[in-house]
Parts: C-alpha cells; structure tokens; sequence
C-alpha cells in the first residue's frame, strides 16, 4: 500500500497537480499567507455587496412610501434616486455595468418582475386581442425600427444602416417599467393586459433585429429575411414551451388536488420555477424572458387548468410575488440610473433628445394604428389607441442590448448608448409619469 500511493504521488506531482513543497522553501508560509489575503479581499468584496443591498433596500423603501403619497409610478422615483446616488452625482453608490452583480439583479430582477405581470393576466381578455399582441410584437418592431432608423440617420448624420442599428435597440418596450406602472394603476384590462404582454413577447424580435443589423453593419453578414424569420420562430416557440410546461408542472405541485404537496412551499417553488424557466429557455437558444412571462400566465391562471389553491395559501403567494417584485423594481431602478453616463449623454444630448421624440411622438403612435387597427375582433376604440400610442417605455432590455453593442465594439456604439439612455431617461419620466393623468382623461381608468 505504501508503495502503491507513493507511485500515484509521483504521478500526481509529475503531472503538475501537487507541487513538490520540499523542493520549494517557504513554500506552505506562501500559500497559507496567499489564502489569507485572497480571503480577505472576498470578505471586503462581501462587505461592500452587502452594503449596496442595504443602501438600495433603505433608501428604496423611503421613497417607495414618497411614490405613494405622491400617486406616480415607484420606478420614476427609483430611476431619479439613482441618478441622484450614481458617481455622476453624489457618488454613493457605484455598481459597473458589465460586473456579475449587475447582470444578476438585472436578469433575475426583469424574470421576477415578467413572471408577476404574466400571472396578473387573464387568458378570458387575452384571447380577444391576442392578434394585435402578435402583430405590435413582431411587425411592430420592424415599423419602429425603420421610421426611427430614418430619422436618426438625418438627425444625427450617421449611415443609414448605423441608425437603423440604434433605432432596432430601442424599438422593443420595457416589461420592467409597464408591469410595475400596471400593477400600481387600473387601467382598462384590454389595454392593460394587451400593452403589458407587447412588451414581454416583442424582446425577443428586438434582439434578433439588433443582431442581424449588427452583422450588416460589421460586415460579417447579409440579410437574411427567412433566416430571421426562422431564429425569431424558433426563440418564441422554444420560449413559449418551457414556460407552459413548468408552469403546468409548478401548478400541480402547489395546487392539484390530492398531488399538490408543496401548497405550503408555493413561494419557494415559484421563485425556483423563474429560475429554471429562464435558464432552460436560455440553454436551449430561446427566449427565456418569454419562457418566465409565459409560466406567470399559466400560475395566474391555473384553476382554468383545474389547479386550485384554498385561500390562505393563495394570500400567501400573492403577497410574496408583490414584495418580492417590489424590491426588484429598487434594485433594477435604482442601479439604472447610477449607470447613467452625464458626460456622453450631454455629448450627443440635442440629436438625441430629437431622434425620441420622433421615436416617442411618430414611430409608436404609426405602429400601434398599424398594427391594432386591422384587428376587428378586438374592437378598439380611438381613445384605447390613443392610450397604447403614449405607453411604450424603454429600458432594461434596450440598456443591456446597448452595453452587448458598446462591448463588441459595434460602429458608433458610444453614441448608441447614450440615445438609448436618452430614450430610457425619457420614456420613463415622462410617459409613465403622466400615464395615470392620460387614462383618466381618457375615460380608462378602473376603481
């Protein structure tokens, strides 16, 4: 035996995975001082994690309570108290856009936030307007792009194809920013749930737009109509089934009859059931965001699958997904806005205020009568279109396309980032400010 481990030693050591210690002086003080330094340093890193979570959770619960009594969206006030904490101002806080922590919030944090919105909707109203859905998802991405790729091109002076490129980043709606805004105000469920379920199905085409324009602009491809056309298919069915079959395998372990088991762990089982919806889209080249949105709608609408939870557990559930949703909200918000760049936004702060609002006042407006109107079974009416032409926020999804862009080193990049904040800075503070406003005098508005 001794002769046996003495020969596999050698082997090991021969192999470069043992170091020989004897032969190295010094060597077990350096290792062990090495440990105590990298340890260290990760206790340092823990400590400053932890004090970012804190800082977020303190400062976005005071103004939280400060949205209420002031009756506007939270994520308008999140956004301007990170502006207000970010380095361009008080400095507070500090999270790099490309670091793992912010691609974590940002990614769990927009799943949690998409399952919320898709279990608030109910299929009975969805089966009415699911045409205009389809269409404003996957058209009306193509119609934004172009109206605003053309008047970015003369308003900034760039190639055609680079405006088209900035214009296909911002063309998808944010989910982030329109379910919280649904959730805190009733609005006419059609439009509510019409506009909510855009913008979580239309990320997808947004993306793939993006990169295939990238490609042109790069060099390193052709367009390809059909190609497109099959990956978007491909995205959305994928996405579409993971989310329908965790949904139905998470509905019958909380709420089936005699095999739901896990009723009492129905806030654990959702939470990993976001988790493994996004990531199993994902790992299977689709659309996890649509995969998460998909299982909210059939968790929020499992009794017509014939799941029932009783009462008390059904409350439970509920209040969890709205607290936990509401501290996602300060995170992604909050962290948003202290990653705006002040220096680049101002550089290109005149064109870029101009390319939005044609984005904001022409592209969405000629999309949504594009789109909607040739839906005769929804039966809209002119102040329902008028609503759905105002409500377009940007932001999550169009703001890390545009850190993907600016890390490829794509053409005029810097300049895509800033008119994409510009866009976010823009839509959110103005139109999910007002959105409240706009319903009422619409006549839109629910008790």
């Amino acid at each position: 035996m001794k002769r046996l481990r003495h020969k596999n030693d050698r082997r090991t050591r021969a192999a470069g995975l043992v170091p020989k210690l004897a032969e190295v002086p010094g060597a077990n003080l350096k290792i062990s001082i090495g440990w105590k330094v990298e340890s260290a340093a990760s206790v340092e890193v823990a400590k400053h994690v932890l004090l970012v979570f804190g800082i977020i959770l303190a400062v976005g619960t005071a103004v939280g309570v400060l949205a209420q009594k002031l009756r506007v969206p939270d994520v308008v006030v999140f956004l301007l108290v990170g502006l207000l904490l970010g380095p361009g101002a008080a400095g507070v806080l500090e999270v790099k856009a490309d670091s793992a922590l912010n691609q974590l919030i940002l990614i769990f944090g927009a799943c949690y936030i998409l399952f919320d919105g898709g279990a608030s909707l109910r299929l009975k109203v969805l089966k009415n307007v699911w045409l205009t859905i389809v269409i404003l998802a996957t058209a009306g991405v193509l119609i934004t792009t172009a109206i605003t790729g053309i008047a970015a091109s003369y308003l900034l002076d760039i190639p055609l194809i680079v405006a088209l490129l900035l214009a296909a980043t911002i063309a998808s709606t944010d989910p982030a920013t329109l379910v919280p805004v649904f959730r805190q105000i009733r609005i006419r469920d059609k439009v509510a749930q019409t506009v909510m379920s855009e913008s979580a199905f239309n990320d997808a085409t947004g993306a793939i737009v993006t990169f295939a324009i990238l490609g042109i602009a790069m060099g390193t491809e052709e367009l390809s109509v059909p190609a497109a056309l099959v990956d978007l298919l491909k995205q959305s069915g994928f996405g579409f089934v993971v989310g329908v079959s965790l949904g139905w395998l998470a509905a019958f372990l909380i709420a089936h009859e005699k095999f739901g088991f896990l009723q009492e762990y129905a806030p654990v089982v959702s939470l990993m059931a976001v988790i493994g919806a996004y990531l199993g889209a994902d790992g299977l080249q689709a659309s996890g965001f649509m995969a998460v949105f998909v299982f909210g709608i059939v968790i929020g609408n499992k009794d017509a699958f014939g799941f029932a939870m009783t009462g008390g557990e059904q409350k439970k559930l509920d209040e969890y997904v709205l607290t936990t949703a509401l501290i996602m909200r300060m995170f992604i918000f909050i962290l948003l806005g202290t990653q705006v760049d002040f220096a680049l936004i101002d550089k290109y702060l005149v064109g870029g205020i101009a390319v939005v609002a044609v984005f904001m006042l022409v592209a969405r407006p000629v999309t949504v009568f594009l789109c909607a109107l040739p839906d005769r079974r929804a039966k809209w009416t002119m102040r329902e279109l008028l609503f759905m032409c105002w409500t377009r926020e940007t932001g999550v999804v169009p703001g890390a396309l545009a850190g993907l862009l600016v890390g490829m080193g794509a053409p005029e990049a810097k300049l895509i980032a800033s008119v994409t904040f510009i866009a976010i800075l823009m839509t959110i503070l103005i139109q999910a400010t007002t959105t409240r406003w706009l319903a009422g005098k619409l006549g839109l508005l629910e008790e």
